[in-house]
């Protein structure tokens, strides 16, 4: 240092202000020789190599060698302590010297029994004031040894004599006793080598494992220099077989602490551990419980860290061990885990060095690096799109991406953007890469959300309809389009970014164009359609207009021949919402040969319900004035697969099955409905009334209704005369028919059993059931003989819930109630059993004046005037009415 002046810089000041104060605190610490040396070498501008410490090194020593000669004492001590603090770095050690010293000290312990575990100290290592082995002796004027900081407190105390002889000490100078302090080193070494030969047996013979390793511990920390011996002795290998092959978690724990300290501020150390099994060792560890990972973590983290920082090699290792990134994803995962802040510093250092450990994190559920690498900027971005692409993901998973904000980056590379793109070639991957990922985020509900806030779809949309577009960009936009309008989602998301609702009807037609371009394979029919189909399920207004505008009918129909039969699925369901508004291209076009074979093969479709439901639905819409479809249908099995719809298929199926059924049952037609009831319609349609849903209760009872229309013209009435009473003495008279009715042959719906479902219906306070079953209960009071019908309604318990329609219906609901109570008070009985209840409820129909044109209003005066006809006091609260 005195060569290379120092003093020249303040940098170099505050090297030589270090270097005295842990001379001052006798620091002999390894890390901070390490420290201090690099310093150093930095200031004279020499690499912290071996060979060329050394050469520096042997200039210091030549330069304490002139002190002492020139008599210069603290100088002479001064650079000593300094070799001697420096010497212990690493960089400063030549390692054949340091193995041959070792080899050197084992020769002469093998002298030395192999029981024998201690050399003990000559008296002359004793310091006369401690008693314990001197570590720096200096020698008095006397010539008594000891310890230099026990003698300099016996002065400092105020003692001048010789601590020894009691002899007054005239000169109170101390010398170095250096052939002393050598003397007691080497016999320190020895014994540090017979403790080393001991371990090894022990270790070996796999005995006292845990004392041994705390006696690795204790000479490490005694001498840094037993960091190598250790290592030369072959301690190091052989601990390291015992971590891969031992069960013990104590044992392990002790091991990987042991390690640690070994390698602790050791290139040499950790380039052996880093080549040797014990990293794959060390690994393992990760994934075992708290404390053994905690400490492994511990000793894997120092191997990763050299002088500057982090070891760039060492790290690039790890990162390209899958189980390793695995294993630590899992401990920052954790957040009860004492490890994870320790994991996630050694993960980022990695995913610097190499981005497939962000995928491979991502692959074991930790998504922030890959999202916040996305985030960052465009030079990982295709990268990290593609490992979306690759990596499977459960629908949690693909929710969790979406958060931690992988969509808006997707969305700017889709933009086409050219910041950070070199050439179109890439721009392209870019786009096609953002737009698959986009498939699969898609695929949850939050990330649609995601998509449609961050501008996504009018792209999406630019591009899908673009003519420039490639194929299979248009196909991946389409896929997007049909994940964005699927389940119950709808037109939900089909806005710009400021959540402003898009144009629905250009999109309708643009897809329904779609469908007409050459270049439409499979790949892209199939999302547009499904893609359509979701949205003019939730969008009807816009169907009627967009159809008719694209001619939409004409495009869909063909693909009822498609030969996927995902496309056929998908355009049965197209057509029957189509058929809603424009059902005539439909029949036309089931004309045609093969046609109406396919319709009922949709029918037939058991493992498809929607398919089912979609082909009934596109029935019930065709004209009923369709005789000749009809006929066909009959003749090709269309009416038995309808049938077989209503016995086994899903509820909305069963609805448009019924509502398909009308076509078969034209109360004009009797021969028709002959034929639906042998079919055994009827107890399909009781069943119905009263385990339907709300809507096919109310087409079943209308069902019913219209058969119980044609049950008075298939009944004989009964004549007063003797055959007849005869008859009548063994069969049974119907109540309503006064005729031997049956199900089959009359269509009653009292043989049915359908009477107690229909009044149920009155019960449920639900409009559209109640008034299909007041509808058919009216039919039972026939105009001919009301006294029967009305008799029955009695009966059955069906007038008080009619009444009571009077105070909950709605107004059509409540005339059609009115109009079934004409009929029935025409029975001067029915009134007297209910004409209290009922007049209370018709005069305040009449006193309202909110009824619209007053139509209600008259209907509930002619009620209240069949009451009054049968009343002692007449009434003229309703002469006004009726005027």
């Amino acid at each position: 240092m005195q060569r290379v002046e120092f003093e020249a810089s303040q940098s170099q000041l505050e090297i030589v202000d270090k270097l005295n104060q842990g001379l001052r605190d006798q620091n002999h610490d390894q890390a901070f020789a390490n420290d201090m040396l690099e310093l150093i070498a930095r200031a004279v501008g020499v690499p912290v190599e071996p060979s060329e410490i050394g050469k520096e090194l042997a200039s210091i020593r030549k330069e304490k060698e002139e002190a002492a000669n020139n008599k210069e004492r603290a100088e002479f001590y001064f650079l000593e302590q300094i070799i001697k603090l420096l010497s212990r770095a690493d960089a400063a050690r030549d390692y054949e010297e340091v193995k041959n010293q070792y080899f050197e000290r084992v020769q002469v312990i093998e002298r030395y029994d192999s029981r024998e575990k201690y050399i003990l100290p000559l008296k002359s290592f004793l310091c006369c004031i401690t008693g314990a082995v001197m570590v720096d002796p200096v020698s008095l004027s006397t010539g008594t040894t000891c310890e230099r900081s026990a003698i300099e407190g016996w002065f400092y105390e105020g003692n001048s004599t010789d601590p020894d002889t009691n002899e007054v000490l005239e000169d109170l100078s101390l010398r170095s006793n250096i052939p002393l302090r050598q003397s007691i080193e080497e016999w320190r070494e020895l014994n540090y080598c017979l403790l080393i030969r001991s371990i090894r047996e022990n270790l070996l013979l796999n005995s006292n494992l845990q004392e041994s390793l705390s006696q690795m511990q204790a000479l490490i920390a005694e001498n840094s220099i037993n960091k190598d011996w250790i290592s030369i002795g072959e301690l190091t290998d052989i601990v390291i077989s015992i971590l891969g092959n031992s069960n013990d978690r104590e044992v392990k724990m002790k091991i990987l602490i042991t390690l640690k300290d070994a390698v602790e501020g050791h290139a040499r150390n950790k380039e052996k551990l880093a080549e040797s099994q014990g990293w794959d060792h060390i690994i393992s560890c990760l994934e075992s419980d708290s404390n053994i990972s905690k400490e492994a973590i511990d000793l894997l983290y120092e191997l990763l860290q050299d002088r500057s920082g982090w070891n760039q090699c060492f790290c690039k290792k790890l990162s390209e061990n899958h189980n390793a990134v695995l294993f630590l994803v899992t401990l920052v995962k954790d957040p009860d885990n004492n490890s994870a802040e320790v994991a996630q510093k050694i993960l980022m250092e990695l995913f610097e060095i190499n981005e497939n450990s962000i995928i491979t994190a991502a692959n074991c559920g930790w998504y922030k690096p890959l999202a916040d690498r996305m985030v960052q900027g465009p030079d990982s971005r295709i990268s990290m799109a593609k490992a979306i692409v690759n990596l499977e993901f459960d629908d949690l998973n693909l929710i969790q991406l979406g958060k931690e904000g992988v969509i808006a980056p997707l969305i700017e590379m889709l933009s086409g953007s050219r910041r950070g793109i070199s050439n179109a070639s890439t721009i392209i991957e870019s786009k096609d890469l953002s737009l698959s990922a986009l498939v699969k985020l898609a695929g949850s509900h939050a990330n649609k959300g995601i998509i449609a806030s961050s501008g996504g779809v009018p792209l999406i949309l630019d591009l899908m309809f673009s003519p420039r577009t490639r194929s299979f960009i248009t196909i991946k936009c389409s896929e997007i389009l049909e994940k964005l309008s699927s389940s119950d989602d709808g037109i939900d998301f089909f806005v710009d970014g400021e959540g402003k609702q898009l144009e629905l009807d250009s999109i309708i037609t643009n897809l329904l164009v779609l469908q007409q371009s050459s270049n439409s394979g499979h790949n892209l029919r199939k999302p547009t359609l499904r893609a359509l189909l979701g949205i003019c399920k939730f969008e009807t207004s816009l169907v009627k207009k967009a159809i008719l505008a694209a001619n939409g009918v004409s495009l869909i129909l063909p693909l009822l021949d498609d030969s996927d039969s995902e496309i056929r699925e998908t355009a049965i369901n197209l057509l029957f919402l189509f058929s809603q508004h424009e059902p005539e291209g439909v029949v036309e076009y089931l004309f045609k040969p093969r046609r109406l074979e396919a319709l009922i093969g949709f029918l037939e479709n058991d493992d498809n319900d929607n398919v089912q439901m979609a082909a009934a639905g596109l029935l019930a819409n065709l004209p009923k004035s369709e005789r000749e479809l009809t006929n066909k249908l009959i003749e090709m099995g269309g009416l038995d697969a309808i049938l077989s719809i209503l016995k086994t298929g899903k509820m909305e199926a069963k609805e448009n099955a019924l509502s398909a059924l009308f076509r078969f049952t034209d109360p004009t037609n009797i021969e028709s409905q002959r034929d639906l009831v042998k079919r055994g319609i009827y107890p399909l349609l009781v069943d119905f009334l009263n385990t339907g849903s709300v809507t096919a209760k109310a087409i079943a009872a209308a069902f019913i209704g219209d058969l119980s229309m044609s049950t008075p013209k298939l009944t004989v009435v009964s004549k007063p005369n003797g055959c007849w009473f005869f008859r009548s003495s063994r069969v049974p008279l119907c109540a309503a028919h006064d005729s031997v009715c049956s199900v089959t042959t009359t269509f009653c719906l009292l043989e049915a059993n359908a009477l107690p479902g229909l009044i149920k219906l009155l019960h449920g306070e639900v409009h559209a059931t109640a008034y299909e079953a007041i509808q058919t209960l009216s039919t039972l009071v026939l105009e001919e003989f009301p006294h029967r019908g009305a008799r029955l309604l009695h009966e059955s318990n069906a007038m008080r819930p009619l009444l009571e329609i009077l105070n909950w219906g709605s107004e059509s609901l409540k005339a059609e109630a009115l109009g079934l109570l004409e009929k029935v008070f025409v029975s001067k009985e029915m009134v007297e059993y209910y004409g209290m209840a009922a007049r209370l409820r018709l005069v305040h129909l009449t006193g309202t004046n909110i009824y619209g044109d007053g139509h209600l209003r008259r209907k509930a005066a002619k009620v209240l005037s069949l009451l009054e006809r049968y009343s002692k006091s007449s009434s003229s609260a309703i002469s006004g009415v009726l005027e």
